[in-house]
């Protein structure tokens, strides 16, 4: 057993304990793949990371994401207060203005030269969702066909099935009660706010992975969305999008493109708790 510094955080949003939680082992070295799955199992929390030094030149550091069922090549979240939490603690970039995190799906830039640090948006697969997929979720859902927009089979990662509705009222309608996992994976739903809204998008992502009906703010999704809505012409500008408001969070996604066309997923940290854990 030794002690490692550890930090507890909230991420995407301004106000503690209304984004989502994340539990980061700062100085993971020497734990092994049964102990770091113990204690995600322990904190349960939709996930907890632990970082490494970097196994590339490139990269500031490597961190593993597990949630308390199983370990993950990305998710938003987890980058976002991952990189808080390294910088929170010492940590400095190599380069000006950008924190490089290695991860499963390889090098995910971190802006940090703004207000909002943003992540940049792995690449996304998108293709039909099945008609099989589909069927299943409207009928678990009980949602009508008439107030779907789109649909698709997203996948950045985790894969994503997810159904874009005529509104945000429709988004926030759904019954997440109603969805048993693992029997629906992953399911996504985005809807628009009406003209004159402070978030022009309201998300939600049910059956998460972590065993709960509903995930309080999920980046991941929100960046394989947006991949979607830019590289299909639905969006053009910066977006706002609030997740979390069925179960009492107050989460806020904020995103952007560069001048470079590169997609970049948003969001605030707030440190709640910081101090040593022995494992």
């Amino acid at each position: 057993m030794t002690v490692r510094r550890f930090i507890q955080c909230d991420v995407f949003t301004a106000t503690p304990t209304k984004g989502n939680g994340l539990a980061v082992v700062v100085d993971a070295e020497g734990l092994d793949d049964a102990a770091m799955q113990g204690f995600a199992a322990w904190t349960n929390l939709a996930e907890t990371t632990f970082l490494f030094p970097p196994t590339t030149a490139e990269a500031d550091y490597r961190v593993r994401i597990f949630t308390p069922k199983r370990e993950m090549l990305f998710a938003g979240h987890p980058t976002l207060g991952s990189c808080a939490a390294w910088l929170k603690s010492g940590g400095r970039p190599k380069a000006a203005g950008v924190v490089r995190q290695e991860c499963g799906v390889g090098i995910v830039d971190i802006d940090i030269s703004v207000d909002v640090p943003a992540f940049v948006a792995p690449p996304t697969s998108v293709v039909a969702l099945p008609d099989t997929d589909l069927d299943k979720i409207v009928t678990a859902l009980e949602i009508d066909r008439a107030r779907i927009v789109r649909t698709a089979l997203l996948a950045n990662g985790p894969t994503w099935r997810v159904l874009e509705l005529r509104s945000a009222a429709d988004v926030l309608a759904v019954d997440a009660a109603k969805v048993r996992w693992p029997e629906y994976q992953p399911i996504g739903l985005i809807g628009a706010h009406a003209p004159g809204s402070s978030c022009q998008y309201e998300a939600r992502m049910l059956a998460p992975s972590s065993g709960m009906s509903e995930d309080p703010i999920t980046g991941s999704l929100n960046a394989a969305i947006a991949q979607m809505m830019f590289g299909a012409g639905h969006w053009n500008g910066p977006v706002v999008v609030a997740q979390g408001t069925q179960i009492g969070r107050e989460g806020r996604i904020y995103i952007r493109r560069d001048t470079a066309g590169r997609v970049l997923i948003g969001g605030q940290t707030c440190v709640l708790i910081e101090g040593t854990v022995t494992l």
